[in-house]
């Protein structure tokens, strides 16, 4: 109930700076430029999320941040994106619940409809292609794309860009 009370007042917040200030009264770790559009949706109204400086999320995707997500500085997670943090055990009689924390690490673009499920990690300028299923670690300037995301190639160690300005509508 606390999860959609929250979600519900944060995405009728108007504006980027509106949002990134209510995540910072409530005790989120949230950098500057931080564009977070509307209908993101966060499971819990827990403070487990930590955004760099220079990111955007778009609108659309869900945050499962029941056991932590962290991003780091000049990041795009583009529209309808999902991050889990727990799932279950299926091999497990009683189904237990596993997961842990997700990690993306600066520079990092992921592209839509993708998936991240729990533990993963996302190395430093990686790429995650259009409605790819992350189910394992991202090296550093690695391509992925597919189900599941396998390595594609490597990217240039050249970036130059910011992704320090608010694009309304990008969706």
């Amino acid at each position: 109930m606390a999860a959609a009370l929250f979600n519900l007042v944060f995405n009728c917040l108007p504006g980027f700076g509106t949002r990134r200030g209510f995540l910072k009264l409530l005790g989120f770790r949230i950098g500057e430029k931080v564009s977070i559009h509307s209908w993101v949706t966060f499971f819990d109204a827990k403070r487990n999320v930590c955004i760099g400086s220079n990111v955007t999320i778009n609108g659309g995707c869900y945050l499962d941040n029941r056991l932590g997500i962290d991003i780091g500085n000049n990041v795009n997670i583009s529209h309808d994106v999902k991050i889990y943090t727990l799932g279950h055990d299926i091999d497990d009689p009683q189904c237990a619940a596993v997961g842990g924390k997700v990690a993306i690490h600066d520079d990092v673009w992921i592209f839509p409809n993708v998936l991240i499920m729990p533990k993963v990690v996302i190395g430093r300028g990686a790429v995650v292609y259009p409605g790819s299923v992350v189910t394992r670690d991202v090296g550093e300037l690695e391509v992925v794309g597919g189900n599941p995301a396998r390595k594609i190639r490597m990217r240039r160690d050249d970036i130059q860009y910011r992704i320090d300005y608010p694009v309304w509508f990008a969706k």
